[in-house]
């Protein structure tokens, strides 16, 4: 039975594409078969996190005025056979598609693919409804920030009306040093204002943004870090694996002794 996941938060700029971009790849890279819809017509950015954006010749909008297939319309990604990209129209409103329309697309494209995640725009208007219309779950994503977990606990309430009831919880971009000295909220924070069960925690990394300028998810990279790990990890958990999170304070602190150690070998 194929997953259709909708990736949102209400708010703007928490990572909801990047996570898109990561989880689609990383669950490709599993070996099923992944099919990554942009919801956000007008302001499309899917396309350049995979770094598919020169390979766009169809969109969603043709799909559905019939002046192409669907099929012809999907991007294939060369790295990853097993994923393809169903961009949206840059140069169409978000009013160009209904609620009605997304459902036939992802219909269409749940005979085929296992996974079906869409990415959704910010806010919580017309894009945000066509983006919800067709998903059985949700991924919300937050950063430990007051306005931008408000947004979200906003989202929750609006999946649950529109029968949405699975949702789980991606706090991005946690720092725990700041958790430690006071200045960011920490995940048990977030939690307890949510109420939705967690499923994966991302740390701040700035290899997340040289992945994102580069068109390379991190999930990709030969070279291990956190952030892709815990890309990973989340997409085991929705595999039903049961998986232990990171524990990015001894993470963190093992960086400092190392350091540490290092400074003081260059003393000595």
């Amino acid at each position: 039975m194929t997953r259709i996941i909708v990736i949102t938060s209400g708010k703007g700029g928490v990572g909801k594409t990047t996570v898109s971009a990561n989880l689609g790849m990383a669950i490709a890279k599993m070996g099923r078969q992944v099919a990554l819809v942009d919801a956000d017509f007008g302001l499309r950015n899917l396309d350049l996190l995979l770094g598919l954006e020169n390979r766009i010749v169809y969109t969603a909008v043709e799909v559905l005025a019939r002046e192409c297939r669907l099929e012809q319309a999907l991007v294939k990604d060369k790295r990853q056979p097993n994923l393809v990209l169903l961009p949206a129209a840059q140069n169409r409103s978000k009013e160009a598609v209904t609620p009605d329309q997304m459902k036939l697309l992802v219909n269409a494209l749940a005979q085929k693919y296992q996974y079906v995640i869409i990415d959704s725009p910010a806010g919580i208007e017309n894009g945000f409804k066509n983006a919800i219309a067709p998903a059985k779950e949700a991924l919300i994503v937050t950063t430990p920030e007051i306005s931008a977990v408000r947004d979200a606990d906003r989202v929750v309430g609006l999946l649950e009306a529109q029968g949405v009831k699975r949702a789980h919880l991606i706090i991005n971009r946690i720092r725990p040093a700041m958790v430690r000295a006071n200045d960011m909220m920490s995940v048990q924070d977030v939690q307890e204002l949510l109420a939705i069960p967690l499923i994966g925690v991302i740390p701040d990394d700035e290899r997340v943004i040289v992945s994102t300028n580069r068109g390379e998810p991190l999930v990709l990279s030969d070279t291990p870090s956190l952030a892709a790990t815990a890309f990973e990890n989340i997409v085991r958990r929705l595999e039903g694996e049961t998986v232990e999170f990171l524990d990015l304070d001894s993470q963190s602190e093992n960086i400092f002794a190392r350091l540490r150690k290092l400074l003081w070998t260059k003393i000595i």
